[in-house]
Formats: C-alpha cells, sequence, structure tokens
C-alpha cells in the first residue's frame, strides 16, 4: 500500500491565507509516501510546508507560481501506476474531459491529475482514471465562484487504485471514493 497526496490550486497567500484547519490536522508528517501537485503554490514557504510532510514531491507549474523550475507536464510510475501530471491551464477547453483524455494519451499514463477549474472531478475513463483534486484551500476561481475545499488521497495497492476524495462542505470533512482496477501492467 502506498499513500499519494494530490493537491494544487492553493494559492497562497494570494487568495487564500492557509490550508483549512481541517485539513491540516489531517495532513501529518510520515503517513504519506508521494505528494502531487498541480501548481499554484505560488510561494516557496508553501513548497517548504508540503517538503515537511513528505519529500517525495512532484509539482507542475502553476500560472501564478513564483518558481519557474516546475514543469509543464511530468510522468512518474508509482507501484502498477503510470501517473501524468499537469496544472490545467494549457488544456482547452479548461476541464473538458474531452482534451484531458487526448493529454492522457499523450502522456501514455494510466491516473492523469490536472487541475486549474478548482474543482474536484474524477473520472473513470478510456481504461484509465483522470483526476482534479480541486483547490486545497477553496481559493476563488475565475472560472466559478462555488469552491469547496478539496484534496485527495490515493491509495496504491497492486493493480488497485482507492481515490479516497476529502470535500470540506459546511465546516464538516466530507469523504468519498472511487475504485479502479488497472487490467494489466502494460
Amino acid at each position: 500500500m502506498v499513500l499519494v497526496l494530490a493537491l494544487g490550486d492553493l494559492h497562497i497567500p494570494h487568495r487564500a491565507h492557509d490550508l483549512p484547519a481541517k485539513f491540516k490536522s489531517m495532513l501529518v508528517p510520515g503517513k504519506i509516501q508521494h505528494i502531487i501537485c498541480t501548481g499554484n503554490l505560488c510561494v516557496k514557504e508553501v513548497h517548504s510546508y508540503l517538503k515537511s510532510l513528505c519529500s517525495d514531491m512532484h509539482i507542475t507549474h502553476g500560472e501564478y507560481d513564483e518558481d519557474s523550475r516546475y514543469p509543464e507536464t511530468k510522468t512518474l510510475s508509482i507501484g502498477q501506476f503510470k501517473i501524468g501530471l499537469c496544472h490545467g491551464y494549457q488544456i482547452v477547453p479548461w476541464g473538458d474531459l474531452d482534451s484531458l483524455a487526448m493529454l492522457q494519451r499523450q502522456l501514455d499514463v494510466d491516473i492523469l491529475v490536472t487541475g486549474h477549474t478548482h474543482q474536484f472531478k474524477a473520472y473513470k475513463h478510456e481504461g484509465g482514471v483522470v483526476i482534479n483534486p480541486g483547490s486545497a484551500t477553496g481559493a476563488f476561481s475565475s472560472i466559478t465562484e462555488d469552491v469547496n475545499p478539496s484534496f485527495v488521497l490515493m491509495d496504491i495497492d497492486g493493480l488497485r487504485v482507492v481515490v479516497y476524495v476529502y470535500e470540506l462542505i459546511d465546516g464538516e470533512v466530507k469523504v468519498d471514493k472511487i475504485d479502479f482496477k488497472k487490467t494489466s501492467t502494460t
């Protein structure tokens, strides 16, 4: 079992002061093996905070990130899964499933994690999974005013991944899950 934290669009300190306290209390060092982030951390202090939770971090560049060293896209393998990462402002139209599926095919990944819309979405699509972890801070978006803070925790075990979404709704953390089983290791 490998735990992977997927989050993005924090926009600290420009659009949000910090992660919600209920989320911060859940995210503790030593529990997570990998962090994947779709970008828009904005400042180095947020990067340092995430690094304190887990040293194995993978981040792509959001349009508001000060650190220009983050790549536009990234692929990595965790267990039996190949994961692709992209902020999502490059996807036209933003959040469009067909456009996301095209990127998933181009990167040749089982799981595509992308952000930018600030809204959690997860789809089983074309034999893989497309995930948008939303905005971990609930930062406002130019796309929608309806943003609930959210992040994703993926539990990868062999050919199976369970995607848990944590969403803060009316002051309470709600958890939902999606179960995905890969058919082969190719």
